[in-house]
């Protein structure tokens, strides 16, 4: 509904195609390699908690390249003058 409102068109990949969407696929890995590789979860909770912490450091501790060596929340601020999008949570 936000997208509509805000004229954002929306694209989603086929089905057994993971290159149609190569950023995705690329985010995929970084999660398997820095996250789920490297754990062994006993519990749901504890799924939980690792992988929260993991994408608290993704989103806000770990500058990207891609992003002129900023965090995607530094990149993410508020430009004065433009509307602001809704926060997403996991």
């Amino acid at each position: 509904m936000w997208a509509y409102f805000n004229g954002v068109k929306l694209d989603f990949s086929r089905p057994g195609k993971p290159t149609d969407s190569a950023v995705i696929e690329s985010f995929n890995g970084r999660l398997r390699d820095g996250c789920l590789n490297q754990h062994w979860f006993l519990s749901l909770d504890e799924a939980r908690a690792v992988t929260e912490a993991w994408r608290e450091d993704y989103n806000r501790v770990r500058p990207h390249g891609a992003l002129g060596n900023r965090t995607p929340s530094e990149f993410a601020r508020p430009v004065a003058g433009h509307a602001q999008l809704p926060a997403l949570h996991g």
